[in-house]
């Protein structure tokens, strides 16, 4: 009786965990500011090889000005990558506008105060500050 009382205790605790977990907590706790991922996450899965895979509501779009320029960003409904401390590779579901088409982001790296994005053959540095806040979707 003893061990089946605390098997629901280490299962409650472990499922209280979980819920308390926010995608945006895993990009914090992996060295990453939270403003990766647009508001309105509904859901995400994190394995233990480090795959993210987040779901929103609908496809998001929304733009970020840096050095007095603007940069457009298309988020599909299922995004994702294989997170590890300071960066995310294998990225899917996230374009960027490039002049006038939209490329594939491929991978994002923080060194220090920076992140570096990589869109196919362009990267494109901005400080981590540009990322604190989660952006709406318009």
């Amino acid at each position: 009786m003893v061990s089946h009382f605390l098997f629901v205790v280490l299962v409650a605790s472990i499922l209280h965990v979980s819920y308390a977990t926010t995608a945006y907590n895993v990009l914090e706790k992996n060295n990453l500011p939270r403003g990766l991922l647009p508001n309105g996450v509904k859901s995400y899965i994190l394995k233990p090889d480090g795959k993210i895979e987040a779901t929103l509501p609908r496809e998001c779009d929304f733009a970020i000005t840096f050095g007095g320029q603007e940069f457009k960003f298309r988020f599909a409904t299922t995004v994702g990558g294989t997170i590890k401390s300071g960066y995310i590779h294998e990225v899917y579901g996230v374009r960027v506008q490039i002049k006038f088409g939209w490329l594939g982001l491929r991978q994002v790296d923080r060194a220090g105060d920076q992140l570096t994005l990589q869109v196919q053959q362009f990267t494109q540095s901005f400080p981590v500050s540009a990322f604190s806040v989660s952006p709406s979707c318009s």
